[in-house]
């Protein structure tokens, strides 16, 4: 996991390094820039090193070609089995970009499997894409004639550039071809088939997840789990450890942290005991909320008033793990893969618009939730994976009926959760995993959950000097100020920041 600058007929090193050095949290084991010999080409990048620490420093220069990447290749191993590895230097994943694009096959890049956003050059090329759903950001600039890509927009702040862009999600630019998608969503199915086995669909749904979670695990260190008690980081939790016990590696590190006495930190310590994990948890307080408020705005890049909220508790939950991994997984992609959230409610009598929808809202979580996730423990110098929004996964995901997603609870049934029940597969198929009243508890969001809506009053109102609640238009306001505070170029921030209110649709 990295943050990376480059230059292509654009600037020199002094310009690459100052704007690598609006990113340093990004990456603080390793950073370098870097020339490509006979060239207008400079990278600059800054690493956490996640896989083969020890050789695997960027710019990667290879011959005439020169690559920063951040993300992890998650199949990297056996795409080195399949190139040769006598063509490999280094132990690094991201080295794999680089030989798959040599080969100059048309879909090289279809063959990463992974988060992952890369700029590749040559002497006479630029070559630059993104993982599937933009898990990794990435962004592109005008510079005079030439381009300037960079990880997070604060790079740019200060810059003269002319126009800033957000690569899409599983796209490629490439100066020579142009653009390309090389990933499209594939369409959520709505209705079962007549001949559809629901019990064998959440058990083949099961084994899918653990084959996410155990790809997703793959490092040269140690990877723990965000635990927020509910229902999407217990199962993540839970299938973790399972496999860390099988192997003999010990328990998985879990990291809660909420109001104290929330409903959070508690659901939290029961998972927990429940799956054996070696659990760590951290009560905040209105006063921390205050005192981090401009650094959650600053490193998450937007004012939106839901996304900073759900931005608080996962800034605290990113300083408590980092003190003790480099990595951790997350729930984040179950509730728009299995309709989770409460406005989906709406849809239960129209599973095709419900199967639209979450389409609709898989594609949009790059500049909403996965900038959250991304900026927030990026900030922190933690990688947070997201084993739900595994392609393979997704793929399978996508062909289950909406209708087996978001179904109307028999009154009768014990386990309701109310008059339809959300994710209703997902709990299907891991009820054996967590105790009964998890499994079927009703969904909380991260911010009401974790306190961070009850103690966000307060941190507003000593911000503010007010007496009385901080409404909603005032509460924008001062975030929107705060961001203002921290860039010299704020606006190119706020035009480029996703807002939950487009990104949820109407029935």
């Amino acid at each position: 996991m990295c943050g990376f600058v480059c230059l292509w007929r654009a600037g020199d090193e002094a310009l690459a390094k100052r704007m690598i050095g609006k990113l340093a949290h990004r990456g603080p084991d390793a950073g370098g820039v870097t020339r490509l010999p006979e060239a207008d080409v400079v990278m600059a990048h800054c690493r956490l090193s996640i896989i083969g620490p020890e050789d695997g420093a960027q710019p990667i220069l290879q011959g005439d070609d020169l690559l920063v990447a951040n993300g992890e290749i998650y199949n990297h191993a056996d795409l080195r089995a399949i190139l040769g590895e006598a063509l490999f230097r280094t132990a690094s994943d991201s080295e794999t970009i680089l030989h798959l694009f040599r080969r100059a096959e048309s879909r090289w890049v279809a063959r990463l499997d992974g988060m992952f956003a890369f700029v590749l050059a040559t002497p006479d090329r630029i070559v630059a894409a993104r993982d599937p759903l933009g898990i990794k950001p990435l962004y592109v600039a005008r510079m005079g004639d030439g381009y300037a890509f960079a990880s997070e927009l604060k790079a740019f702040d200060g810059i003269d550039v002319e126009h800033i862009d957000t690569i899409p999600p599983g796209c490629l630019y490439d100066s020579r071809d142009g653009w390309r998608t090389w990933f499209r969503m594939p369409q959520g199915a709505a209705e079962p088939e007549d001949t559809l086995d629901e019990a064998r669909t959440a058990e083949e749904l099961r084994l899918v997840l653990g084959q996410a979670v155990e790809k997703w695990m793959v490092a040269d260190v140690e990877v723990g789990a965000f635990l927020s008690g509910g229902l999407d980081s217990s199962i993540m939790a839970a299938i973790a450890q399972r496999q860390r016990m099988r192997r003999g590696m010990g328990p998985l590190k879990t990291f809660s942290v909420g109001l104290d006495g929330s409903p959070d930190l508690l659901a939290a310590r029961q998972v927990a005991a429940h799956i054996g994990s070696d659990h760590r948890e951290y009560a905040f307080t209105a006063q921390d909320l205050a005192d981090n408020l401009s650094h959650v705005i600053y490193h998450l890049e937007s004012a939106d008033v839901d996304l900073v909220r759900s931005a608080i508790p996962n800034l605290f939950a990113a300083r408590l793990a980092r003190r003790e991994v480099k990595a951790v997984l997350t729930g984040e992609g179950a509730d728009e893969l299995f309709a989770g959230y409460d406005y989906h409610h709406a849809y239960v009598d129209a599973p095709r618009a419900l199967a639209d929808e979450l389409t609709r809202a898989l594609g949009t979580m790059h500049n909403i939730n996965l900038q959250r996730v991304d900026r927030i423990t990026m900030a922190e110098s933690l990688e947070a994976r997201t084993p739900f929004l595994d392609r393979d996964l997704i793929d399978f995901a996508q062909s289950i009926p909406a209708t087996l997603k978001l179904r109307r609870t028999d009154p009768n049934d014990a386990e309701a959760t109310g008059p339809t029940t959300e994710k209703w597969i997902l709990r299907k198929a891991c009820a054996d995993l967590l105790p009964a009243a998890l499994v079927w508890r009703k969904k909380a969001q991260f911010d009401e959950g974790s306190g961070t809506v009850e103690a966000l009053q307060g941190a507003l109102a000593t911000i503010l000097g007010s007496e009385g609640p901080v409404d909603r238009a005032a509460e924008g306001a001062l975030y929107t100020r705060l961001l203002r505070e921290r860039y010299e170029n704020p606006d190119r921030i706020l035009a480029h920041a996703g807002t939950w209110t487009d990104a949820r649709l109407a029935v």
